[in-house]
């Protein structure tokens, strides 16, 4: 395997002959090399702890100041950023709307250049600029220029999370993605705990020093801090298997083999792979994509209630600085609910029922708020409505994951779809909570309940809808698996 070169897991550049079927000679080679691996090997064990080590804590971090510099907006609001700047309530979610808007356009081309650079270099500069931005946000004079800044902003944090999902499936076999996948969403759950102490410290204890308003300055450090992390990242995280410096040929070898395996295993291809449009066509044409797609939109569109939960708290009667305190216990308890939630649907291999109970006990917590307006209860609901969401989603991802899995192309399409639908869902769902809704926020709360309760119902049906509406594979789909068929079979007859 050491002549194999990959320009990543799933891909291997071919130029030996072709037998009288049309399989190369390097496909041949490629099947017995696949043969020959024996998994759960203690090489591959240790691997699979160095590939931890340099990937899954800088990531965590990476990703919590990646939340906290996209949400601490809402922290900022209650600390006089909206006197400020003038902002009403209509000023204040086109604030978070425009946002999405920048992240939108920019994920997919994103992900493109990730693609085809290093991702120790491409993550750490585009987080190196998110965080030199946040902290430039400071300087904001009016709602106009704030606008600015949040637009520019959607469009460089875009290139994080799907660019991270991409890195990690290059490394990490299908039995290995799921866990660690909920582990590095749970920092964006955490984040809001984090975010809540960082934001009741520095708009408490720095108001008015230098004559900068605290939520300036809840701007600045989170930002510096950002640009920090960014500096030190470059020097820990991983290419892809092919190509990282970390790691010892063999090591390279066996990372990328062991991948190649996991495609072998699912039934892709190792040859010919689909093109960027072939992929396209064939996630654009199959329902499932589409049944993901809107019960990810349903619980991510429920999930902006993030963007609130400072004001929430804030409407319950506590004070500003400890409002931002207030919001700790909710992301803590969503968090440990989230892993909870991973691990038993791991464990059970379920995710229909897991999904569905999740958005039901937010839709039910969700419709207590609606109705009744004493602060203890609210506040004790209000827990559990954010650990129906955001347990919810990272097994929403993995399960549209697992059922849209051939091929490999048409799996990254689909799910880039799905993601970048589902965030189109902030855009409106910014705009439920109106001030002048306030202190009950009778709107938000209901909407919030009827998106998770069709969300509840919406996974249950699924499998059902699977079965009465079958997916019929595009022309290059049974193309690439008739290949895939033919290549195992002369590898067979070797």
């Amino acid at each position: 395997m050491g002549d194999i070169k990959a320009e990543d897991s799933s891909h291997i550049e071919m130029d030996a002959g072709a037998t009288k079927s049309g399989v190369t000679a390097e496909e041949l080679e490629i099947q017995q090399a696949l043969r020959n691996y024996v998994p759960g090997t203690e090489a591959e064990k240790k691997l699979r702890r160095k590939i931890d080590l340099h990937l899954m804590p800088i990531l965590w971090i990476m990703y919590i100041l990646n939340y906290i510099d996209r949400t601490n907006i809402g922290n900022a609001r209650i600390a006089g950023m909206d006197v400020d700047l003038k902002l009403d309530a209509q000023r204040y979610a086109w604030v978070l709307s425009i946002f999405f808007f920048g992240y939108l356009i920019c994920e997919v081309p994103s992900n493109m250049i990730l693609s085809r650079t290093r991702p120790s270099i491409f993550l750490p500069s585009i987080m190196l600029t998110w965080g030199a931005l946040s902290a430039v946000m400071a300087t904001a004079p009016n709602y106009s220029s704030m606008l600015a800044f949040r637009f520019i902003l959607g469009c460089i944090e875009s290139g994080f999370f799907p660019g991270v999902l991409f890195v990690m499936s290059c490394w990490y076999t299908t039995a290995e993605i799921g866990k660690r996948f909920a582990i590095f969403y749970s920092a964006a759950v955490l984040s809001g705990a984090f975010g809540g102490l960082l934001a009741g410290g520095i708009t408490g204890g720095l108001h008015n020093a230098h004559g900068i308003s605290g939520w300036r300055w809840l701007f600045i450090i989170e930002g510096v801090a950002t640009v920090g992390v960014a500096m030190i990242a470059k020097f820990i995280l991983l290419d892809f298997p092919h190509s990282s410096s970390v790691l010892s040929l063999e090591e390279r070898q066996l990372a990328t083999v062991r991948i190649m395996a996991d495609s072998r295993a699912s039934g892709s291809s190792n040859g010919e792979r689909l093109s960027h449009w072939e992929a396209f066509k064939a996630a654009a044409t199959d329902p499932r994509t589409y049944a993901f797609m809107f019960l990810f939109v349903l619980d991510v569109g429920a999930g902006t209630i993030s963007y609130f939960i400072p004001t929430i708290t804030k409407s319950l009667g506590y004070k500003t600085v400890i409002a931002q305190y207030m919001t700790v216990p909710v992301y803590a308890v969503a968090t440990v609910c989230l892993n909870i939630c991973a691990y038993s649907a791991d464990r059970r291999n379920d995710r229909r029922w897991h999904i569905s109970g999740a958005l039901t006990l937010g839709f039910i917590c969700a419709m207590v708020c609606a109705i009744v307006e004493k602060p203890v209860v609210r506040y004790v609901m209000l827990c559990f409505v954010a650990s129906g969401i955001w347990s919810a989603l990272p097994l929403i991802l993995a399960w549209a994951s697992k059922t849209i899995d051939l091929p490999a192309e048409k799996r990254a399409i689909a799910i880039a779809m799905i993601n970048a639908v589902g965030n189109l869902s902030s855009v409106y769902g910014s705009q439920i909570w109106p001030t002048k809704s306030a202190p009950g926020y009778t709107l938000g709360w209901g909407i919030t309940a009827g998106f998770l309760g069709l969300g509840a119902c919406v996974a249950a049906l699924i499998p059902i809808f699977i079965k009465l509406v079958p997916n019929t594979p595009t022309q290059a789909e049974r193309a690439l698996q008739e290949r895939s068929e033919r290549v195992a079979a002369e590898a067979e007859a070797m």
